[in-house]
Order: C-alpha cells, then structure tokens, then sequence
C-alpha cells in the first residue's frame, strides 16, 4: 500500500494552484498550474488501500485506483500508467472532466477530505505521455471483420480502440470536421486543450483505426447502406437534443442554445473563421442552467470579453457539505466553484425565467425572472415577484433530452424506450442485429466515465457477436447505475 500512516500525517486535499483569474481571462490555456510533484506524493500516499476499496464501485469504469496511488507514491510512473490504462483508454480526459463519483466514494471521505484521485490520475498520464511511454498497441493478428463506429466523443472513440486492438478493421465516423465530438467542440480549452485529444488520436491512428470525419451518417450514407458494408455498427452518436424553454420571446435573436456557441467559440480557438459568430463581447450575458455546460458557457463569456455574466438556476442552492439523504459512499449533489464561477459574475437560486424581452429591432433586451416556489411538488414562478435583468445574449444551458434519431427510425427502424434512447439489450444489442448502442444515444445524458465504460463494455459485446467469444473487459451493463446503498 501506498504510506500506511499517509491519511494520518496529511489530512488536507492539497490540488495545484489555478492560474491568476487576471491572467487565465487572456488566453484559452488550461487554468492549473503544474502541480509540485512532492505535493502529489503526498496525496498519493493519503490512499488507505482499504479492505473494500469504495473508489472501485464508485467509478464506472472500475479503476484501480488504490493501485497506481500506491506507485505513484512511490515513483513508480511507469508502472502507474499501465495500471491506469488497465480499465481507462482516456484517463487524460476523466482527470480533466470527470466529476469524480471515486473521490466522493472515497472511504477515506467519511470523516476526512477524500484523496485527490482525479489530480493523481491525470498527472499518470500527462507525465506518461511527456515520458514517451503511450505508445500504439496494434492487433497481433486481424480478424477479417468490419465495424463502424457512428460517432467520436469517449464512447465512440473507446470502443474503437478496443475493437481495433481486438483485431477488426474499424471506421469511426463523424458528422463534424475533425474527430472528437463533445472533447472537441463542446469542451473549453480552459478545461481541456485539444493537443490532448490530438495524441490520443494519434495512438489510434498507429494502431490502426480509420477515422473519417464530415460524414454524416443518415444524410451522407444511409444507416442501410452503412450496415451492408460493415459487418457490425455501433451508435455512439450521444444525446444531443437539447432541452429547450418553450417562453414568451424564445424566437427573438440572441437567444441561442449552449452547445451552439460553445462550439462556434471552439472552431475559432482551432483557427476557423465563422461568420456571424455568436459572440459575448460588450454584452450582458445571462446563462440559464447551472451545470457544467452553464460553467463553460460562462468561461468563454469572460474570455470573450462580456460587460456581465448572470447565471440563473430554477432549484435551490446546493448544500456546501453532504446532505443527509446522500450518505456516503453516494455521489452527493454539492455546492461547488468551479473555475468560471471564481472569474466573475452573479450566481443566482430559485429564479424562474418567465419571458424574453425585445427591443425594436427584435432582438432580446432583458429577461423577466420570478422567485421560484414549490407548489405540489413543482416548480412554479411566484406571483408578484417579478424583476427583470438586462440581456443581450441569453444561453441555454439547460442539459439535453436524448439522442437525434429521425434518420435511424426511418432508415434502421429500431425502438426508443420512454426516455427517447435508442433501446439496447444487456449485450449494447438493438432490435437490427449486428447494430449496438453505446454511451449516450442509449443511457440519455451521462458521465463521461460512463460513456467510456459503455464503449469498452459494447466493443466486448461486438466481439463477441462477431467471434463467438472475447477476452476484451466487459466492465458494465446497460442498466447498471451510480453507486447506492
């Protein structure tokens, strides 16, 4: 284990600093400061290698944690990284974007801050990666089968690379320009430079999966014709229908959905020219949803130089501290201020927003917002508390209904659940055979270690299908949930 007495001499969560607020607001940059490698061993070596390691079913993906902790405690990063790859294609984006369900199962978290996990996880592979040591895994032999894989984010990508190095000749396919899906245009550079998902295609690529970019399956090819070339299909295609607020004023201009200027402000960061780029320079911005997309679309309000940034919420404010009905080891819904919200702006609860507000030239000019309350278990605005708050750029960041499926229910008739997902069996299997669900087309809005739990779990199944058999990891099933107890 890693220092048996670590948890006892090292009490505090020690994480690296952030950059000034001053100086991150000028650049696109990540917003942590390297971390002191002495500081991280003692994270490290706080891991209690507990009888029950709680991080284990905490984490979808099943990662052995208490394992690369006690080598990263003791310098062993060689060793580290190949634990951590065990279970993980991609720890370089769950240590930058995981909420870290492990870290709140953490046993060492019931009467102590729990162990850094995702700082110790993502400093493995970045200084694997710095040390040369992600390097291709080709086949040693191929198969002779075929699989497309519709879709790029983790799930897609993970289980690409798990059936290429299964031996079958792999296709990923994607409808945007550059392979990557959310990671690329959906995430901040602030919170994840693309040069990460750069190197991780390049592996890919060595190992010899295909990627082909700007093709849309379902408009560009049919799912009919996708699957007569392809001796197994996997959607990976997300959800990505986002939830919309059918208000007074929702038509007017400057009202726009999240992922819509996220993405806009993700191409020009890679260079591309976007005409009419929706853009929050000099404006009064306010930002409804307070998740993480809310988070990113606050980031880049300030980088993009707004006058302000307002972000309101329906519910309550979360509590600071785990509330009694999310007892450990659940992953509890917490308070929490995040990069963005440190840079500026006003966070606001229990706000209903009741209309849009134009101007003559038809454009929005404010919202009207009421207090919330709860009135037979609902959410309503509350009568006489009325106020309104300057808008020139409104963003829906409110989370997302399911997958886009007109194409696959008209071309590969294939049944939703009650949820609008694409429905699966317990093998990642549609009703079409040969065709399989990963990720988020079939869970509906998720984690992203769960969507790379999914994909490496779909690729056993595909295997499977394909083979007769496998000996690729099979981590989940479709109807597995968070830790409960």
């Amino acid at each position: 284990m890693a220092d048996p007495k670590g948890f006892l001499k090292v009490q505090e969560r020690e994480l690296p600093k952030r950059r000034p607020v001053a100086l991150r607001l000028m650049d696109w940059k990540e917003v942590y400061e390297q971390q002191d490698p002495s500081q991280l061993r003692r994270q490290a070596g706080r891991c209690m290698d507990c009888g029950i390691p709680f991080c284990h079913q905490g984490c979808p993906l099943g990662n052995l944690i208490p394992e690369w902790n006690d080598l990263t405690w003791r310098g062993e990063g060689s060793q580290a990284i190949e634990r951590l790859h065990e279970t993980n294609n991609f720890p370089e984006f769950t240590g930058r974007l995981c909420p870290a369900p492990c870290e709140s199962s953490c046993v060492l978290g019931i009467n102590q801050p729990a162990v850094t996990i995702k700082q110790i996880e993502v400093s493995i592979i970045d200084q694997a990666f710095a040390n040369g040591q992600v390097t291709p895994h080709p086949p040693e032999r191929l198969t002779g089968k075929t699989v497309a894989v519709v879709g790029s984010g983790p799930a897609g990508l993970a289980a690409a690379q798990q059936l290429t190095r299964a031996g079958h000749t792999v296709a990923v396919y994607e409808r945007d320009d550059r392979i990557g899906g959310l990671l690329r245009y959906g995430i901040p550079d602030f919170k994840m430079e693309k040069k990460h998902i750069e190197a991780r295609l390049a592996q890919m690529h060595a190992e010899g999966t295909r990627f082909r970019a700007g093709i849309e399956i379902g408009v560009d090819i049919t799912w009919d014709d996708l699957k007569s070339r392809y001796d197994a299909v996997v959607i990976a295609t997300g959800a990505m229908v986002p939830r919309d607020l059918p208000i007074p004023g929702r038509d007017l201009l400057g009202v726009h959905f999240a992922m819509e200027y996220l993405t806009q402000a993700n191409r020009v960061g890679a260079g591309d020219s976007v005409p009419d780029q929706i853009t929050a320079e000099g404006k009064h911005v306010v930002v409804l949803g307070g998740g993480d997309t809310g988070a990113d679309c606050i980031g880049t309000a300030h980088r993009q130089g707004a006058l302000s940034v307002t972000n309101l919420a329906i519910g309550t404010q979360p509590p600071t501290e785990r509330p009694e009905n999310q007892p450990w080891p659940m992953m509890p819904t917490l308070f929490e201020v995040s990069s963005a919200h440190e840079e500026g702006g006003e966070r606001v609860y229990l706000a209903s927003t009741v209309e849009f507000l134009r101007n003559d030239a038809g454009e929005v000019r404010a919202i009207r917002v009421a207090e919330t309350e709860y009135v037979d278990g609902k959410r309503i605005p509350k009568s006489g508390t009325e106020r309104e708050i300057p808008a020139d750029l409104v963003l829906l960041a409110l989370g997302f209904t399911g997958p886009e499926t007109h194409t696959i229910e008209e071309q590969l008739p294939v049944p939703l659940d009650t949820r609008g997902n694409i429905e699966r069996d317990g093998d990642y299997q549609t009703s079409e055979s040969g065709v399989f669900v990963a990720g988020d087309a079939g869970r509906g809005q998720s984690l992203i270690v769960w969507a790379i739990a999914e994909g490496r779990a779909a690729a056993a199944a595909v295997d499977r299908y394909l083979e007769g058999d496998t000996r690729l990891p099979f981590p989940v099933k479709p109807t597995d949930r968070a830790i409960s107890v």
